[in-house]
This record gives structure tokens, sequence and C-alpha cells, in this order.
């Protein structure tokens, strides 16, 4: 099994604005086309961890979900979604020789359906079988691996999503805090409420009719003053705005997009930084641009994983300057 860690890096340039001209909609367009010219070979993403680049298939989800949502650079989503059904590339990522991540299976299934194909017959599996084959009599999705078990409220959240599994739903729902927030590691005390958690569960528990409005007035209780939303680590950043702003509305929404649209790299910056998102104001890095470019893209449309379909402009477009 390859492990792969993503090494978060903090630059120190700045976010040069993106021109008044520049409507939401050409926003999402530029940040899809600036995620798609990062594709290598045009199939996927790539982390770099001690000057080595490995294939990431998750992050390649993640700009699959995000082309989608932008209904922008179909073509390039075809090609991802080509390379994740490559059985060997499908396997690194679910698991061989006896392993099974939940969490893999959960999210590519998600993919696979939002780019039409059946995930019933994915890269030569069955992969909701395969997650129905993880879940513990709980209703938790867990990991099958020598290595541990790594699932957690994204695992259970993209399970959910996937399958609209009552008992797994439930499980979900039942790992709550006090507070009213969701924690990212379950069964632990105390339970601490995360952002970025929060979010993806109030999406999960959305698609199976569960109430979630104690969770969204913990998180809504969270956003800073600048519109954005801090992760456990950091402050206000995309990759958390991103995600609050696909479960929330009105004023709140609108304040969190503002915050996406503030970190859009502009026409003063190099041309092929042109339209990336930065992590956050401190500026503009490629080592976390990508995660957090895709992100917001979800954010800035609003995307609903449950019944988000791919389609639109089969081509890319970049942030238009004059």
């Amino acid at each position: 099994m390859q492990k792969l860690i993503v090494a978060a890096v903090v630059g120190v340039s700045l976010v040069t604005a993106v021109p008044a001209h520049a409507g939401t909609a050409h926003r999402v367009d530029a940040a899809a086309g600036w995620l798609a010219a990062q594709l290598v070979d045009g199939e996927r993403l790539e982390t770099d961890f001690g000057g080595v680049k490995y294939p990431d298939q998750g992050l390649t989800i993640d700009a699959v979900l995000a082309f989608s949502a932008a209904r922008s650079a179909d073509g390039h989503a075809d090609r991802a979604i080509a390379w994740l059904a490559k059985p060997e590339i499908a396997g690194a990522y679910l698991g061989t020789d006896g392993e099974a991540y939940a969490g893999a299976h959960a999210k590519l299934a998600v993919a696979a359906r939002v780019k039409g194909k059946d995930p019933r017959a994915f890269a030569g599996r069955d992969l909701l079988a395969g997650l129905t084959a993880l879940q513990a009599p709980s209703g938790r999705y867990t990991d099958r691996s020598q290595f541990g078990d790594f699932s957690n409220a994204f695992t259970q959240s993209y399970g959910v999503i996937a399958l609209k599994d009552g008992k797994a739903a439930g499980y979900l729902a039942a790992s709550q805090c006090p507070d009213g927030g969701f924690p990212v590691a379950f069964e632990t005390s105390p339970c601490v409420s995360d952002v970025d958690a929060t979010a993806i569960v109030v999406q999960a528990l959305r698609s199976t009719g569960k109430p979630t409005g104690s969770a969204l007035t913990w998180l809504r209780g969270r956003q800073q003053a600048d519109g954005g939303f801090p992760s456990a680590q950091s402050g206000s950043n995309a990759n958390s705005t991103g995600l609050a702003a696909q479960v929330l509305s009105g004023q709140s929404a609108a304040k969190a997009r503002a915050y996406l649209r503030s970190l859009q790299v502009g026409c003063s910056a190099p041309v092929a930084d042109r339209g990336a998102i930065a992590f956050d104001s401190t500026g503009f890095t490629p080592a976390t641009a990508t995660r957090a470019t895709a992100q917001a893209v979800l954010g800035l449309t609003g995307a609903n994983l449950a019944t988000l379909r791919g389609g639109g402009r089969d081509t890319a477009v970049r942030l238009h300057c004059r």
C-alpha cells in the first residue's frame, strides 16, 4: 500500500485582486480552468512529498467534482474519471492484498455517479458492495487494514451519500456533539466539533432527510469577521469555507463566497497562477492551491454532492484579463 502525506506550506506572496468586471460565473470558470491546467498528462493530480510526486486519487476526485459543479472543463473530468477507472489506479486507492478502505470506496462511488458511471461496475469492481461489506453492525463504515482504521466523519458522510443507508445515517447523526457540531473522529471524549466535519455531515444527513438545524446554527457561529471559516489547524481558509458554503444559505453563504472570491489570484499575477484560489489571505502557493481551488469551486457553486451530475462546457476557460 502506498501511503501519501500532504505537506501544507504557507505562502508569503499577496493575493492579487481579480478585476471588478469578472462576475461570479467567470470566477468559477477561471478557477476550474486553472485547476484543469494542473492535471498531469491531462488526467490526474499529484501530491509532492519530499520532492517526489505521487498520483493522488482522492485529490483527482475533488477536481472531478469541481469541474462538474462548475459545468466547465468536462473533457478534463472525463479523462480524470477514465484514469480513476483503470483497475490498477482504483485498486491502489481502494486497497489491495486484503486491505480495503471505506472512505475510498465511498468517495469513488460518489464521483462515478456524478460522471454518469455505474458504481456497481467501476474499474472492474462493485464499489457499493465493497462499501457495504465494510459496514459494522453499528452502521459505521470502517477500514480493513493492518495499518489501522482511518475512517471518520468524511468516510461516513460519503458513505451515506453513496448508499443512502438508514443505519449509516443514524450512526452519523448520533455522533453529534452536545454543542450541535460534529467531530472528525468518532467515539472520542470529549466530543470536539469541527467546521469541515460538520459541513460534510450536514450535506450527508440532508440527503436522507434527517434534521440538521442545530448543526447549521453551530456552523454559522463559527464564521469569522472576514466571512471565512477556520479549520482546527488554521484561521479562515478556502478549504473549510468551501465546505461550509455548500450547506449554508442567506447572508452566511454570501459572506462565505465573498471571502472565497477575495482569495482568487488575479491579472497582476503570473499567467500560470491566474484563476487559482489561494488557501488563505497569506497568498498563493502551489502546495495548497490545488485542493483549495477544488473546495472553493464547490463552495462558490453551492454544489450538492447527492444530486450533482457532470456535464457542461467541454473545454476549460482561463481568467480573462484586459
